[in-house]
């Protein structure tokens, strides 16, 4: 009779759940699919009712935000599970001045980054025990797009850490831009930031506020899109650059460490972070320089050589082996 597979119980801890509709939603409902067949459910904090003296791994998105759960887990069981997952703002800003952010990078037996620039903002004691793990997503096939104007997309839900100002001060800089286009796809989580976007909208016809959008509908979006715009201020590594990457659709993004982690050093589309006159120009070179020489075709080719870091198959073989360095070792029998 063969023996019977022992399946690790896992336990994800994210701060956001499914109503919440981001990032760290997306990468825990992802990381359960692909932990199949083991045990995995998704918190918003451990212990939850379900949790027992079998639980072995804990995934914790956020150092900060789960920061009760990391305490909770190794005064339970020590470091022995524990993998902490860092976020931008974890990253390039909690760790600096947060204690317990700080202390959850202590308490883990395992840090996890989701960028190839992540392990630059950790301290040096701390980096022999931080994996990279790039976040992927399922490939769409390119679509093909007018070369008589051009349609940018940027997505984020409406707050101080994507910048979306910047993208407002862009598109009154292009507003007298016949054939270019901007879509801009988030919930107005601040308020005064949805204001901006309805005054930016009346006064620039060529810029739509869409909203929130289903996950579905915003990639079909980033699909017909000429090029996807990130303005971050600070990122872990963000799921709409792999997305427009793995879709065919070039990135336009700030020069932060997050986005420069996920796109390349030299990638040339960079701008500074901030500078819209630099972002309205990079739109307008797209636009104007068509065809195989051009920068649009320029950042599509250097997208698709960074492609396959986004493939599904990599990340799944990544957190696999994570979750194997997590579990206990098994006893050793007493030596006769």
């Amino acid at each position: 009779m063969p023996s019977p597979v022992l399946r690790t119980r896992v336990v994800i801890v994210s701060p956001a759940l499914a109503d919440a509709n981001n990032g760290n939603w997306q990468t825990a409902r992802r990381w359960q699919q692909m932990l199949a067949p083991q045990s995995v459910r998704i918190v918003r904090e451990w212990p939850d009712v379900a949790a027992s003296a079998q639980d072995q791994v804990l995934l914790a998105l956020h150092a900060r935000r789960s920061a009760a759960s990391i305490a909770a887990w190794a005064a339970a069981r020590g470091q022995s599970g524990l993998a902490v997952v860092l976020t931008g703002t974890d990253l390039y800003r909690d760790i600096h001045n947060n204690d317990a952010a700080r202390q959850s990078l202590a308490l883990a037996q395992r840090l996890v980054v989701l960028q190839e620039c992540g392990p630059d903002a950790l301290p040096a004691e701390l980096r022999a025990k931080t994996s990279v793990i790039f976040q992927s997503t399922t490939a769409r096939k390119p679509l093909a797009k007018s070369a008589q104007m051009l349609r940018a997309v940027m997505v984020g839900h409406l707050r101080e850490e994507k910048s979306p100002q910047t993208l407002f001060e862009t598109a009154r800089l292009l507003a007298g831009q016949a054939t270019l286009f901007i879509d801009h796809i988030g919930d107005g989580l601040d308020a005064a930031l949805g204001e901006q976007a309805r005054a930016t909208a009346a006064a620039c016809p060529n810029y739509r506020w869409l909203g929130g959008q289903t996950h579905e509908a915003t990639r079909r979006r980033i699909q017909r899109a000429h090029v996807l715009v990130h303005t971050s201020r600070m990122e872990g590594g963000a799921h709409v650059i792999m997305e427009a990457v793995r879709s065919g659709t070039p990135v336009i993004a700030s020069r932060i460490a997050g986005n420069i982690g996920m796109l390349g050093k030299d990638y040339a589309g960079y701008f500074e972070w901030g500078d819209a006159a630099a972002l309205a120009t990079l739109l307008q070179r797209c636009r104007n320089t068509s065809g195989p020489q051009g920068l649009l075709a320029q950042l599509g080719a250097q997208c698709a050589r960074r492609a396959p870091l986004f493939d599904p198959g990599a990340e799944r073989r990544a957190l696999l082996q994570l979750v194997q360095e997590l579990q206990p070792l098994p006893a050793k029998p007493p030596s006769i």
